[in-house]
C-alpha cells in the first residue's frame, strides 16, 4: 500500500512537472513576441494584456520608474471597461515616491514579488498597505494581487500589478505559488523587452535633439506627436479596410517609431535656411526640399523592417495625393547630384507615407512656430476636409476623423 501511494504521488509530481514545462514553453513563446515590439507605449499595453491573459487576472496595471518616482501608466479592468486606459493624462494620478509604504513601492524598493491573497486583509505588521481609494470611487472590489518587479539586471524599471485571479467559473481566488513563478519569469522577460524599447525611443529622441539644435521646429514633442498621430491614423485606416488585427498591431508599432524620424534629413540642411524666421526664397525652398532625400539616404543598405519604413517615410512624407508634392520621382536617391522629379501619384506611395503626410501637416498647423502662430483647431480641421482627395488621401482623412479623440489626447500629452 505504501509503495502504491508512493508511486501515485510520484505520478502526480511527474504530471505537475510536465504541466509546468508546457506552461513555461507557452510563456516563453508569448514573451518572445514582446521582444519584437519596438514602440514603448504599445509594448506596455501588450505586457499587461499578455500577463493578464496568461495568469487569468481580471485586472491589472503597470507602474514605470522615471525620475526616481513611480508613475502609474496603464490599467486594464475587464469588469469596469474594455481595453486599456492610458492614465498619463489623468491629473489625479500623481507619481508616487518609491518606498515601502505602498505595494508597488515595496516591490520596486526590494525587487521582490508580493502575493496578496486579499488586499483588505493585509497584516498590520508589514510596512506596506493597500490604497482603497480607487475601489471606493468606482465600486470595484480588489481582492487577490500579484506584484512583480520589472527588473533589467539589478535595476527596477517598473512594476507589473495583476489583480483578482479568476477560476474556471470566473470567481476570484488567490494567485497560486505557480502563478508567482510564472509571473516572475514573465516579468523578467517583459523588462528586457521594455528596456530595449525604451532605448530605441531614447536613441531616436537623441537623434532628433541633434536635429533640434539645427532646426528649432524639430522638437522631441513634435516627433512624438507625429509618431503617435501616424500610428493611430494607420490603425483606423487598416480597421476600416478590414485588415488582420495582428498585422495591424505589428505595422502600427513600426509606423509609430519610423514616423518619429520623418525629418531626420534636416541635419544636412544649412543653419541659414533652417533657422530663418521668415518665408523661404525659391532657391532656399529648393534646398529645403532636399531634406527628404538626405533623410532616406541615412538608411542606405538597411535591411530591417523598421529602417526600410523609416527611409520610406523620410523620403515621401511631403508627397501629395494629387501628385503635386516633393521630392517626386527620382531614379537614384544615392546619386551625387539629385534633381527632384515630378511628384509621385497616390499609387506610388505607401500607406505609411500617406498617414505621416497628414500627421505632419496637422501638427505643423495646430502648433506655434517661430515664424507663425498656431491655427485654431476649427481652421485646421476645415483645411484637412478641403484637402481630402487633393493633398491628402481621402481614406486617410476619413481615418483621421475616426480616431480624432486619440489624436487630440496625444497632442495634449506631448505638449512643448
Amino acid at each position: 500500500m505504501q509503495i502504491l501511494e508512493t508511486r501515485e504521488g510520484q505520478m502526480q509530481m511527474d504530471n505537475q512537472g510536465s504541466n509546468t514545462q508546457e506552461l513555461l514553453s507557452e510563456l516563453y513563446a508569448v514573451t518572445q513576441d514582446l521582444v519584437s515590439i519596438h514602440d514603448e507605449d504599445y509594448l506596455l499595453d501588450q505586457i499587461l494584456t499578455k500577463a493578464r491573459e496568461f495568469l487569468k487576472a481580471e485586472a491589472g496595471s503597470i507602474y514605470q520608474v522615471k525620475d526616481s518616482m513611480l508613475h502609474f501608466t496603464y490599467v486594464q479592468n475587464d469588469k469596469m471597461f474594455e481595453g486599456s486606459a492610458d492614465l498619463r493624462l489623468d491629473s489625479n494620478m500623481k507619481p508616487m515616491e518609491i518606498n515601502e509604504s505602498s505595494l508597488a513601492g515595496y516591490t520596486a524598493t526590494h525587487g521582490e514579488m508580493l502575493n496578496i491573497p486579499d488586499a483588505y486583509e493585509i497584516p498590520a505588521e508589514v510596512p506596506y498597505s493597500f490604497n482603497k481609494s480607487y475601489d471606493e470611487s468606482t465600486g470595484y472590489r480588489t481582492r487577490s494581487m500579484l506584484m512583480a518587479p520589472l527588473s533589467a539586471g539589478e535595476k527596477v524599471i517598473g512594476v507589473l500589478q495583476l489583480i483578482n485571479a479568476l477560476d474556471e467559473e470566473d470567481g476570484v481566488m488567490p494567485f497560486s505559488v505557480q502563478d508567482e513563478m510564472l509571473g516572475g519569469f514573465f516579468a523578467n522577460m517583459a523588462a528586457f523587452a521594455l528596456e530595449r524599447a525604451m532605448m530605441t525611443r531614447d536613441l531616436i529622441l537623441r537623434t532628433m535633439r541633434m536635429a533640434e539644435l539645427r532646426d528649432p521646429k524639430e522638437t522631441g514633442a513634435h516627433v512624438n506627436r507625429v509618431g503617435g498621430y501616424s500610428a493611430d491614423i494607420y490603425a483606423a485606416w487598416a480597421k476600416n479596410r478590414g485588415l488582420d488585427t495582428e498585422e495591424i498591431e505589428k505595422q502600427r508599432d513600426l509606423i509609430r517609431v519610423a514616423a518619429m524620424l520623418h525629418d531626420v534629413g534636416k541635419v544636412a540642411i544649412s543653419d541659414t535656411i533652417l533657422k530663418k524666421p521668415g518665408r523661404f526664397t525659391d532657391e532656399e525652398y529648393a534646398i529645403m526640399k532636399q531634406h527628404t532625400v538626405m533623410g532616406a539616404r541615412l538608411f542606405k543598405d538597411s535591411t530591417t523592417d523598421l529602417d526600410l519604413l523609416a527611409a520610406d517615410i523620410a523620403l515621401n512624407h511631403h508627397e501629395r495625393y494629387d501628385g503635386k508634392g516633393y521630392p517626386g520621382q527620382i531614379q537614384d536617391i544615392h546619386a551625387e547630384e539629385i534633381e527632384l522629379g515630378p511628384g509621385k501619384q497616390s499609387g506610388d506611395l505607401s500607406i505609411a507615407a500617406r498617414v505621416c503626410a497628414l500627421a505632419d501637416v496637422y501638427d505643423a498647423l495646430i502648433s506655434t512656430r517661430v515664424y507663425k502662430d498656431a491655427w485654431t483647431e476649427d481652421k485646421v480641421l476645415d483645411l484637412i476636409r478641403e484637402e481630402r482627395g487633393q493633398q491628402f488621401d481621402p481614406e486617410v482623412v476619413d481615418a483621421f476623423f475616426t480616431t480624432y479623440d486619440s489624436i487630440n489626447a496625444t497632442r495634449q500629452r506631448f505638449q512643448e
